[in-house]
């Protein structure tokens, strides 16, 4: 019988990274550390190293560079690396411990594998072009880590594949980084119907709000608009699913049944 009381703390640290402390096991999701990814420039203050250090695994979903960001992931050093396995090739390549896990891997008192996602756009030269999400598990949480990713219709078979009916928390893209959104990525009504396919009782909108080419964000309101949208999409289709809204390097608290 799956317990109710174990606490889960998640902190934003903009774009997709999110920093996971549950049952004494710290998760990092997709790094970037630093103040740009490549030409793209981040709005916001830089994440201090209190925030996010000694992970004991990081997720990483796949390899385009303001997911991969190939410096902030030697900021880590030592640290598994979860991946599909041509990415954990790629990541072994750069000194790194990349690790497939296609199968329940154990990290810590926590359990995660790899689950499907639909992003095979804009493959990059001499980087594998695997996506995936990734699903962890404890003895009284689930929680879906949904990376870059179109909607797919097998989002249902998370819950049963996490040995649950429904899941506790879900990590979802909403946006992007440009006032168009790019094809293989969920918006926020596609977002707010994987809320309601998994049974998600809390979503921790990502990807958004962050990560902006140079000068960008002086044109319209795009940058704020995804998460409004979310919310509203979230109360029609999902409306047993409370959005957790965050802010740059902001921390959500669950205890057994209780958000702090």
């Amino acid at each position: 019988m799956r317990s109710s009381h174990e606490r889960l703390r998640l902190t934003w640290l903009g774009h997709s990274t999110v920093v996971s402390d549950l049952a004494g096991t710290r998760l990092l999701t997709d790094p970037l550390l630093r103040t740009h990814s490549n030409v793209l420039r981040r709005r916001g203050p830089r994440p201090s190293r209190e925030q996010w250090a000694d992970p004991d695994a990081v997720l990483l979903s796949h390899l385009h560079l303001d997911h991969a960001e190939l410096r902030s992931l030697r900021m880590v050093p030592g640290v598994p690396v979860l991946t599909g396995s041509r990415n954990a090739a790629w990541v072994r390549r750069q000194g790194l411990l990349g690790q497939g896990a296609e199968e329940w891997t154990d990290v810590g008192a926590l359990q995660v594998r790899l689950v499907p996602a639909v992003h095979h756009d804009r493959p990059l030269p001499h980087r594998p072009n695997e996506a995936h999400g990734h699903l962890v598990r404890s003895g009284a949480t689930t929680l879906w880590v949904a990376g870059d990713t179109a909607w797919y219709d097998r989002m249902a078979d998370l819950p049963a594949l996490a040995g649950t009916e429904r899941l506790d928390v879900v990590i979802v893209p909403i946006g992007g980084w440009g006032p168009r959104l790019s094809a293989h990525h969920m918006g926020p009504a596609q977002a707010a119907q994987a809320c309601a396919a998994t049974g998600a009782r809390f979503a921790l909108p990502v990807h958004w709000g962050t990560l902006h080419p140079p000068l960008m964000t002086t044109f319209g309101d795009w940058f704020e608009r995804p998460l409004a949208a979310f919310e509203a999409e979230v109360s029609t289709v999902a409306p047993d699913c409370t959005v957790i809204r965050l802010g740059h390097g902001e921390t959500w608290s669950r205890e057994g049944d209780r958000d702090l």
